[in-house]
């Protein structure tokens, strides 16, 4: 009860809870983008590595609810591939993070979040077709970049929009494979000994505001409106990214 009630009383907890619903409903019509929106803001009361314990801990127990829908309409075996590339690349993000200076973890997350919506926005693409290998190499960039900045959905999501996938079929991949990924996370993490109970336990109290945000946010999702969502997203995760920059210390 001692970890609850220091979750509970967490100084930084009303901006944690604003943060992480606004990435719930980013990631309930879009499919991704919750560790663009939440970490650069969390980065700014909470130590990197807590940061993204917290998002780990609510975006596992989270998206629960919108995976029977994900997993009707996305590809499980592609998801899987992904899934297997991940395992490969996170221990690498993750030893990296615990090297990085929290002044250094912001800049980085805040820049690597602003450098992928350029992208996004841009319509950069990865041009050639998504063999196997393919696939699993950019789970591999993927797991990296989950595991030193929580910015797995990034390279996936722009590999998924040069295919020919509808909207519904890119959002339930994205939706799968994140939530698979929380669970290679939370392997890696422990393996290393960085689970930490208070983060863990703050993640749990945001697991219900994210969860209510991101059931609206699949709500609201309309396939033929796709791009009036991702433009709110696009404008959510800017906020954010600025947001974190240490230049408003």
């Amino acid at each position: 009860m001692s970890a609850l009630w220091q979750a509970l009383s967490f100084e930084g907890l009303p901006l944690l809870i604003l943060a992480a619903s606004a990435a719930g409903i980013v990631r309930g019509f879009a499919g991704f983008g919750t560790a663009m929106v939440f970490v650069p803001i969390a980065a700014l009361v909470v130590e990197p590595i807590h940061a993204i314990l917290m998002m780990m801990t609510f975006d596992l127990f989270g998206p629960i609810a919108l995976l029977p829908r994900a997993w009707r309409d996305g590809e499980p075996r592609d998801v899987g591939i992904l899934g297997v590339g991940a395992i490969i690349g996170l221990p690498f993000g993750v030893y990296l993070l615990t090297r990085l200076d929290p002044i250094v973890f912001r800049w980085l997350i805040s820049i690597l979040a602003l450098t992928m919506l350029v992208m996004l926005v841009s319509g950069w693409r990865y041009k050639n077709p998504l063999s196997g290998v393919m696939t699993a190499i950019i789970g591999v960039i993927s797991g990296f970049l989950c595991g030193v900045a929580a910015l797995p959905g990034p390279p996936v999501i722009m590999s998924y929009m040069s295919s020919p996938r509808g909207p519904k079929v890119i959002r339930g991949n994205m939706i799968l494979y994140l939530f698979l990924v929380d669970i290679l996370s939370f392997l890696v993490f422990g393996v290393k000994g960085l689970l930490i109970l208070l983060p863990l336990t703050i993640g749990i109290v945001l697991a219900a505001p994210y969860a209510i945000a991101g059931l609206i946010g699949q709500r609201i999702f309309n396939p033929d409106k796709e791009h009036i969502y991702r433009r709110a997203a696009y404008a959510m995760i800017a906020f954010s990214a600025l947001a974190g920059l240490p230049v408003w210390d």
